[in-house]
């Protein structure tokens, strides 16, 4: 936003590259501790629950991450 209170507006390259941003910052952790959990536990069902909690986790985290990244209102 400027001083005028308008939002400005983004590109769509920008757009892209801060959306990828946070898709990683949500994935890569849910991803890693599935395939930790299924490499120790070596129990496929169990190593995905696992992962969709932290998942679920990371997606609440990313929140206020996304709202520093990509401003106020998106």
């Amino acid at each position: 936003m400027d001083s005028s209170g308008i939002p400005k507006k983004r590109s769509k390259k920008e757009l892209f590259t801060k959306g990828s941003l946070i898709a990683v910052i949500i994935s890569i952790p849910s991803l890693a501790t599935f395939f930790l959990a299924w490499f120790l536990l070596q129990n496929l069902i169990e190593a995905a629950i696992i992962g969709l909690v932290v998942h679920f986790i990371a997606m609440g985290f990313v929140v206020k991450t996304a709202k520093k990244i990509l401003g106020a209102k998106y």
